[in-house]
This record gives structure tokens, sequence and C-alpha cells, in this order.
């Protein structure tokens, strides 16, 4: 049997329960899980997920309000008067790799 040593972390205990729930869905003990991600960090000399804020969501029309609406609609029209557009298949390819649309 291959030697272990103990690794003590703090996880909300939500995180803790929910992520527990999974892994025994997927028949994983906890130790184990915990192991799989150091031995990724050491095979990929870094944190094995990219990392990174979340994307805002575009706005949506039916959350605005009228005075909100007007004033998306003008920073749009001043866009174009400025020459700052795009062509729709930049926008598609934009959308597609944000928010997987």
């Amino acid at each position: 049997m291959s030697r272990t040593a103990n690794v003590f972390v703090r996880v909300e205990p939500e995180i803790k329960e929910q992520a527990e729930q999974v892994l025994d869905r997927l028949g994983i003990p906890m130790s184990n899980a915990v192991g799989m991600f150091l031995r990724q960090v050491v095979l990929q000399r870094g944190i094995p997920f990219e990392m990174k804020l979340p994307q805002e969501a575009p706005l949506s029309y039916g959350s605005l309000t009228r005075e909100q609406f007007d004033a998306e609609m003008e920073k749009g029209m001043a866009d174009v008067k400025a020459g700052r557009v795009y062509s729709a298949d930049i926008i598609e390819a934009e959308m597609k790799r944000d928010f997987g649309a």
C-alpha cells in the first residue's frame, strides 16, 4: 500500500455537502476526488481549469424600463455615428464564444 499524507481544508458546509452528493452519484470518494485534483495540479503545473470572472448576461428587452431602453438605443446610435459597428457574423461568433449560444 502506498504512503499517504493528510490534507486538512476548510470549506463552506453547503459546498461540501453538494460536492459529496455529486461525488456519491459518480461513485468517487471525496478523498479520491481531492487526490485527482492534486495530481492534475502537478501534471498541469497549475490549476487544472480556467479561472475567470463570470460573464455579465446581456440586457434583456423585457427587463428594461422605457427610459433604460431609450438610453441603450441612444448609446447604440452614438456607436453607429462614430463608426463603431460590427458585422452580424462577428457578433454571432462572439455570442457563441461568450454565452454558448
